[in-house]
């Protein structure tokens, strides 16, 4: 199991900024349903910095390319490269792992499964990406993954992270391409009660619920935002976004989503899907 551990920088508290769904292009123009993806994302980026809020950390949960491109993910690398701090990506289901991998060995971007944050916390990342479809799904591989990686390590509170929602977030069209085995997940999480909280991307909105006593997080795009509780695709007003996550020694979570303010991304309404 490949892993990687993050030096504590505060010894309260570890903290994260999550960045999803940047769905980037080698074209400096390509767009995805109106929203040019690249100026989309430096806002974002642009922001993080203006807010000077400190991070020991990025995490990345999937859907970082939209073209498949080895160029749409140096994009990315070279995006934020303007911090020091090192990044942890998984593949979402637009993703093309070769890809991925092209651009690596980078000087920030971890491959890793496991990161041990400070003294008190791990990191798990898993991938739910089933090749060809939108509709996430973990291998026998990656719920073993997750299993030792939880086993190994009882006494450390845990985040678990993946592109998918494993839970209903609300909306029919969204819903279908959720976690499809969802069960055998959760049936693992059940076993440990030292994971504190699951991390996904994928639906382009804020989610925060507690499900089976853990608490399910999702965070806006960086790009095009989807409407919550929707029965057909739609999309939504609200901002790009992303997420701080603050993992303190005593296993509580605090988070806030954050939106862009005094930028105008706004989508195509009149898209019937993607």
């Amino acid at each position: 199991m490949q892993n990687f551990t993050l030096p504590q920088t505060n010894r309260d508290s570890v903290v994260l900024l999550q960045i999803t769904d940047t769905h980037l292009f080698a074209d400096d123009g390509g767009s995805l349903l109106g929203v040019t993806t690249k100026d989309s994302f430096h806002a974002v980026l642009d922001a993080v910095d203006a807010a000077a809020r400190p991070f020991d950390a990025i995490v990345a949960t999937g859907d970082i390319s939209q073209d498949h491109t080895e160029y749409s993910y140096q994009r990315f690398c070279e995006g934020i490269a303007r911090w020091s701090q090192p990044c942890f990506w998984l593949p979402g289901n637009h993703d093309y792992q070769p890809s991925m991998q092209a651009v690596l060995p980078s000087p920030q971007i971890k491959p890793c499964h496991q990161v041990l944050a400070g003294e008190h916390w791990q990191v798990i990342l898993l991938d739910s990406q089933v090749k060809g479809v939108p509709h996430g799904e973990l291998s026998g591989e990656q719920l073993d993954m997750l299993d030792q990686a939880l086993s190994a390590h009882p006494n450390r509170h845990a985040l678990v992270l993946l592109h998918h929602h494993p839970l209903p977030a609300g909306s029919a069209w969204l819903d279908q391409h959720q976690l499809h085995n969802s069960e055998p997940f959760w049936q693992v999480v059940g076993r440990y009660p030292q994971v504190k909280a699951i991390l996904c991307g994928h639906i382009h909105q804020e989610l925060d619920r507690i499900h089976r006593g853990v608490r399910v997080l999702a965070t806006p795009s960086t790009c095009i935002q989807f409407q919550p509780d929707s029965q057909d695709f739609a999309l939504d007003q609200k901002s790009p976004g992303w997420r701080y996550l603050a993992l303190h020694r005593d296993g509580q979570l605090d988070t806030q989503v954050h939106r862009l303010d005094g930028h105008d991304f706004t989508p195509n309404f009149d898209s019937a899907g993607y």
